[in-house]
């Protein structure tokens, strides 16, 4: 009998394993998921379409859930996440993105912005893509003020295109 119940308890550890790891499972499928949604409140434009006329290309983004343009597009054919930002006169990237996108720093030079003048760095983009939108030659600065992923896509990209807010949407229009 002493052999039966140190067998019951094995499979007894078995089975509470076997528990622990499907759980372990489902939370991570859930975490997935639940990251997965809250990525896509962030940034609702990371696959963009573009509707191509004979005048015009043209893409629609959503706001974000703090009322917010962000979407996915690309730097010199690498990707990126860029906010939308009619107030910054140029494309800012942060110094980090740029060091992954391999930019060179040019001349430095002083922007005035909310939080004070800051020093920022000239370059100039070969490529910004935003949906089916590209410009080239496009100048920018790199910005070592800024700690985050998010590429300020300002009014040296913008200028180029015609946009129009309503409600939750913009639309960008290259002609």
């Amino acid at each position: 009998m002493a052999h039966m119940s140190e067998e019951h308890r094995q499979q007894k550890r078995i089975g509470v394993g076997m528990a622990i790891a499907a759980w372990v499972v489902v939370l991570l499928i859930a975490a997935y998921f639940f990251q997965d949604l809250l990525d896509r409140q962030m940034n609702p434009n990371q696959d963009l379409s573009t509707v191509e006329t004979g005048t015009h290309s043209e893409v629609v983004l959503q706001r974000n859930k703090f009322g917010h343009y962000v979407a996915s597009g690309t730097i010199n054919n690498q990707p990126v996440v860029f906010f939308l930002d009619t107030g910054a006169s140029d494309v800012s990237i942060p110094a980090g993105v740029a060091e992954r996108l391999g930019l060179k720093r040019g001349a430095p030079t002083t922007y005035n912005t909310a939080n004070g003048p800051i020093t920022a760095y000239r370059t100039t983009l070969d490529r910004v893509r935003l949906g089916g939108i590209e410009l080239r030659d496009v100048r920018a600065s790199i910005n070592p003020a800024i700690d985050a992923e998010e590429v300020l896509l300002g009014m040296s990209y913008l200028k180029h295109l015609e946009f129009t807010q309503r409600g939750d949407t913009l639309t960008l229009r290259q002609y």
